[in-house]
């Protein structure tokens, strides 16, 4: 009797990936991939329409031109609250309601920090420096502040307006619900890749938002809703959501070759570094040479590492059950409905929000290899705020 091979760590990947696909995705996931799918498509009209660098596109004369290439996430957390005048450094925490880059944002060419000349103190604190657009910058604003309405009808004709309304109305039906004060996007991620609530955030007493989520921009109304989901998961598991929905989800004891981990969690080879380092130290995964003698290496998740990933499924549907409770079934169940038919059947691949993700062919993201998936939690990083850690 002949001995059947095992199947390869590579057709085990594969098998993953379809099975995943044939489950219904949790509410957090839902959440993530409409988002994603807004901020990439908004992103790749930005890069289009203003002059930038990147590490992929330097000019051969090694001149720069325009700033360093930003996503969404640094307008909503840092470009949209600097104004003709500028914002002091302090202040501008108060007004995003979260952290961001500053340092980045100097540096990439976004905008400039100084002392305030109206302030004759020798030595002024940091904090209370004025933060002033470049020229690079505002342009960056003209173009960004255009680009919500542009994406957005975009959506309606193609996903339908009824489609975006009810969509809009049940994001809008939870967030009236919830007392937290939250950003207009997710923050950056922290230590661990935790999504933490800033100082600023835990000092404020959270603002009725009765009323207010009507002018909200769509990522803006994905972001709260998602953000409150990944708070409540957070405070009771000691790994942040965006480790344990995009990578710990995909990892089994028969080891994931680390090269497919991008194409099966639809995040930045960086991202997953990052994440990795953190799951190897608590002993979650290991990283490992391939048994079939190849030179790639597999990630392995570990007795422990299961038990991890039992409680992040459990818990999942834990609070969206709890969320039907707190906000009502019948909201929970038309912002699932609103998400899922944006999203598309899990089977049938790929999404239908893949459709406008296609990158204009001078864009960073046509070089690149595309990814299988949507992430199931965006890794907003401090490498320029994209959502899938880029």
């Amino acid at each position: 009797m002949t001995k059947q091979k095992p199947p390869s760590i590579a057709k085990t990947a594969s098998r993953r990936a379809i099975s995943d696909a044939a489950a219904p995705l949790p509410l957090a996931a839902l959440l993530s991939q409409v988002l994603v799918a807004f901020t990439i498509e908004f992103d790749n009209e930005f890069e289009h329409q203003t002059q930038h660098w990147t590490t992929n596109q330097s000019p051969k004369s090694g001149v720069r031109v325009g700033p360093w290439l930003a996503s969404l996430a640094m307008w909503s957390s840092c470009m949209q609250f600097i104004g003709e005048h500028g914002v002091r450094v302090n202040e501008l925490e108060r007004l995003a309601r979260t952290s961001t880059n500053l340092n980045g944002m100097e540096r990439w060419g976004y905008i400039v920090v100084e002392p305030d000349p109206a302030d004759q103190r020798p030595k002024p604190p940091r904090s209370r420096w004025i933060i002033r657009a470049t020229s690079s910058g505002k342009r960056g604003q003209e173009v960004w502040r255009s680009l919500f309405g542009a994406i957005e009808e975009r959506w309606q004709a193609g996903f339908g307006k009824n489609e975006i309304r009810q969509l809009r109305e049940s994001l809008s039906a939870v967030i009236r619900q919830i007392d937290l004060h939250l950003p207009d996007y997710l923050p950056i991620l922290k230590y661990g890749l935790f999504s933490r609530l800033s100082e600023q955030q835990r000092r404020e007493t959270p603002e009725s938002n009765a009323g207010n989520e009507s002018n909200l921009p769509l990522p803006a109304l994905l972001s709260r809703v998602l953000l409150a989901f990944a708070i409540e998961f957070e405070l009771q598991s000691k790994l942040s959501l965006a480790i344990s929905a995009n990578i710990l989800r995909v990892l089994d004891e028969k080891g994931v070759r680390l090269r497919d981990l991008p194409f099966l969690t639809g995040v930045s080879k960086e991202a997953i570094g990052m994440a990795l380092g953190i799951l190897r130290k608590a002993r979650i995964a290991t990283l490992e040479p391939d048994p079939a003698g190849t030179s790639a290496k597999v990630v392995r998740l570990t007795a422990n590492g299961r038990k991890f990933q039992d409680a992040y499924h459990k818990l999942l549907a834990e609070i969206e059950e709890r969320w039907q409770v707190r906000f009502g079934a019948e909201n929970i169940r038309a912002l699932r409905s609103s998400l899922e038919r944006l999203a598309g059947d899990p089977s049938a691949q790929p999404s239908p929000l893949f459709a406008g993700l296609q990158p204009y062919p001078e864009g960073w993201r046509a070089s690149v290899r595309k990814p299988g998936t949507l992430p199931h939690y965006p890794m907003v990083l401090h490498r320029g705020g994209y959502p899938d850690g880029s």
